[in-house]
């Protein structure tokens, strides 16, 4: 993710990574700098730029630090909570039998009530329970990093900072300054073209999520079968105001396919596109498809 700003407006981006919950976390934090500020960037750091964010920063701000910080404490400890990949996760051991829902975290039943809203809300597009038992996988690290993002991250807004992201494996939660000319260029990757961009949003507020086969593989299940979908879908690319909501969608959006539309009446706080195998687009927002069928190749914007 990029930004755009007025030519008026100087800004400096300071950048920290983490491997958190089995992906790359990346906070973006956009200072405003006066006119003789040393420390401008006209360019952003990218994403993938985990030594430089490393490095001592002499424009971070000690509350910002402090709160990226805590940020990546708390999605460490959602990990240790619902990894399905650490056996002595909360999950895990409600899975293997070891652990009642009862005595676990109190995160975990809040995660199940909202995983079984969201299979209602779906039609059953998005279930928390293919597997045989509860598995939110699905649905955690978009709440997670929503939930961290609201906690520690969008407070900072005001003063010098105008604009706050976080971004989990191009999932991301932004968000900024309501006085501020300031807004986030978010690229949405071609499925077909790997390092290529399909697509370009930008956003002052809110939160984009990606899924499909093109960066993870046949990771998808459709619940209702426990099988990888045939619906023809390679991608599908959702933009809400909660990235929990975003996520889920675009999970759905990939197990109901390309030919299929109808569930977007239903997610009428969203927008975005799905990408097929065969090359089409298909758009929507707020409830309703936007334009005709496209081909990948021709213009979206």
């Amino acid at each position: 993710m990029t930004g755009a700003t007025t030519p008026l407006l100087k800004t400096h981006r300071m950048v920290r990574t983490a491997e958190i919950m089995g992906t790359v976390v990346s906070v973006h934090v956009i200072l405003e700098r006066g006119e003789d500020d040393g420390n401008l960037s006209e360019s952003p750091l990218p994403d993938s730029a985990a030594s430089d964010s490393q490095l001592p920063d002499p424009a971070a701000p000690d509350d910002a630090v402090t709160a990226i910080e805590r940020s990546f404490g708390e999605l460490r400890q959602m990990d240790r909570i619902f990894s399905t990949y650490r056996a002595d996760s909360d999950i895990s051991r409600i899975r293997a039998g070891s652990l009642s829902e009862a005595d676990a975290d109190p995160l975990v039943a809040l995660v199940r009530r909202a995983c079984d809203r969201a299979e209602v809300v779906t039609g059953g597009l998005f279930s928390a329970r293919w597997r045989g038992g509860f598995d939110p996988t699905g649905y955690v690290k978009g709440w997670a990093v929503e939930r961290a993002f609201n906690r520690w991250l969008r407070p900072l807004l005001g003063l010098d900072v105008i604009a706050v992201g976080m971004n989990a494996g191009g999932d991301m939660q932004l968000a900024t300054r309501p006085d501020a000319d300031w807004r986030w260029r978010v690229g949405i990757a071609d499925p077909s073209r790997p390092g290529m961009l399909l697509a370009t949003t930008e956003l002052t507020d809110g939160a984009v999520a990606t899924s499909g086969t093109a960066e993870r593989g046949a990771h998808i299940r459709d619940p209702r079968s426990a099988k990888p979908p045939t619906t023809g879908a390679a991608s599908a690319t959702v933009i809400a105001d909660r990235l929990s909501d975003a996520d889920v969608w675009a999970t759905a959006a990939v197990v109901a396919g390309i030919n299929d539309l109808g569930w977007v009446a239903r997610a009428r706080h969203t927008s975005g596109l799905v990408v097929g195998y065969d090359g089409r687009i298909r758009r929507w927002a707020a409830g309703d498809e936007v334009d005709a069928v496209r081909k990948a190749g021709s213009a979206v914007s």
